[in-house]
């Protein structure tokens, strides 16, 4: 049995006693004109049906089932313990990014919250905030040019001690192991493989459960997360008081890395950041900054062992760069802006097979959408499949097709892996360079094949091949 549908079998009778009150409270039927759908149970509303889809492998059956029963465009619903309108398809794409810090902001589960304690400070809204202010100098792409060769000699690392003289590997944890091991160098000037992966296995626990029911029981994901939080916590400190000294004896430089800058500087009120503020923002980065990108390599690995005639597509192009290096000489910029075939690959991988589901908001003020009202305080949620499968947006949408996006590419809105507006991911072009280095050094390297050519698909909460996709690989 599910643990999840375990643990709400032996609490749900508790958990409907003690909040039935609370929940008749919040009994938003006297507000008109709300968008249709259902609420579901007391106080989990349907977080249960929201969250197994997922874990069955089809995540889009939620969305589906609820616009094609009351609406294609916006439906109500409860997950994580709130009242919460799904908005969909283009126009609810635009009308979410377009009203940014106007009608909605940002919202993260109470589970994120918990987790993080510098947030019960001030709250995860302020804290993306001040991140987004302080990011955009080390993520624009002029700043992450001199992050290519780097990446390129971590790939090389990576593909010599866990890939060479192997028969068979499996693709996930091995991403995942590659795409940190690069956020530790970029963001903590870390590459010692054996630092680095003092933190890798609690951090892969932490992501698992970072987005699960908000239950604190022994043995749930959620309890899993807190400790392995306070795990990472304690490591990212020690690596925080050591860079404190190392930056007042000029052993490091206050530009080398994001945590050097984390340090340096001041909020509007000349104070500067405290040590577990300074560690929360670094384990969300690490967050941010592996996790999305090792499910979309481990999809481009799937889909290239699928589609030979695609890999061979890809593997000209990058066989043609290879080939224009010099011994020993690492990739730049130039020969990444070169893979326009390669990226296009793995942005139709990402429609497919999108790193995350989407993302919530709040309604700071009353509003309307698609005619229906949407009270202030309402939780809000876009999901990449109402447009990333949709017929109208891509014609034969389960057709790989990496021709979607030559030339201008899909129309906007209806492409959305990385969000859209103000708060489009601000690690999309991070993102690009890690996958693309990745595909140029494991395509010149293997042919490979699924050991599992049925292997299901599961969302927990990023995509991920139930096996962890095994493959044989075959040196060129």
């Amino acid at each position: 049995m599910d643990p999840i549908l375990l643990v709400f079998s032996i609490f749900l009778p508790i958990l409907s006693l003690a909040f039935l009150v609370l929940y008749k409270k919040s009994n938003y039927a006297s507000i008109p004109n709300l968008p249709p759908g259902k609420m579901g149970l007391p106080m989990i509303g349907e977080s249960i049906e929201y969250l197994l889809t997922g874990r069955r492998g089809h995540p889009e059956k939620f969305l589906n089932d609820r616009m094609a029963k009351y609406s294609p465009q916006i439906f109500k619903t409860s997950i994580f313990g709130e009242p919460m309108a799904v908005i969909c398809g283009v126009a609810g794409n635009k009308f979410l990014f377009s009203n940014e810090n106007k009608l909605v902001t940002a919202w993260w589960p109470d589970s994120v919250n918990k987790i993080f304690p510098s947030s019960t400070q001030t709250s995860s809204k302020e804290e993306s905030i001040k991140m987004r202010k302080m990011l955009p100098n080390f993520l624009k792409p002029e700043a992450l040019q001199r992050y290519i060769g780097m990446m390129d000699m971590i790939a090389q690392r990576h593909f010599e001690s866990s890939w060479e003289g192997k028969q068979e590997i499996t693709v996930f944890p091995q991403a995942k192991r590659f795409t940190f091991w690069v956020a530790c160098k970029v963001f903590l000037s870390i590459e010692d493989p054996v630092h680095v992966a003092k933190f890798a296995d609690p951090f892969n626990v932490l992501a698992s459960g970072i987005l699960s029911v908000p239950i604190n029981l022994p043995g749930t994901p959620y309890r899993r997360a807190i400790f392995a939080a306070e795990t990472i916590r304690k490591e990212l400190m020690a690596i925080i008081k050591q860079r404190k000294i190392d930056l007042a004896d000029k052993r490091a430089t206050p530009n080398q890395d994001i945590l050097s800058h984390m340090l340096l500087a001041t909020d509007e009120n000349g104070q500067y950041l405290n040590e577990l503020n300074v560690a929360d923002r670094i384990l969300g980065l690490l967050i941010g900054g592996h996790d999305t990108a090792s499910a979309a390599i481990t999809f481009v690995v799937k889909y290239l062992a699928e589609l030979p005639n695609i890999y061979n597509e890809v593997y000209k192009e990058q066989l043609e760069i290879a080939k224009s290096k010099k011994e020993g000489e690492l990739l730049n910029w130039e020969d990444l802006q070169k893979m326009k075939y390669s990226w296009n690959v793995a942005c139709e991988v990402m429609r497919l097979a999108p790193p995350l589901q989407g993302a919530f908001r709040e309604a700071i003020a009353d509003f309307t959408f698609a005619g229906f009202s949407i009270p202030k305080g309402w939780k809000l949620h876009w999901n990449v499949n109402s447009t990333h499968i949709n017929p109208e947006c891509f014609p034969e949408p389960e057709k790989f097709n990496p021709a979607r996006f030559e030339g201008n590419g899909p129309a906007p809105y209806t492409f959305v892996p990385f969000g859209g507006g103000p708060r489009m991911c601000p690690g999309k072009e991070y993102a690009r360079l890690e996958i693309l280095v990745f595909m140029h050094n494991v395509i010149k390297r293997y042919k490979w094949e699924k050991v599992i050519s049925d292997e299901k698909v599961i969302v927990d909460p990023l995509p991920m091949p139930a096996k962890g996709l095994p493959v044989r690989i075959l040196p060129h």
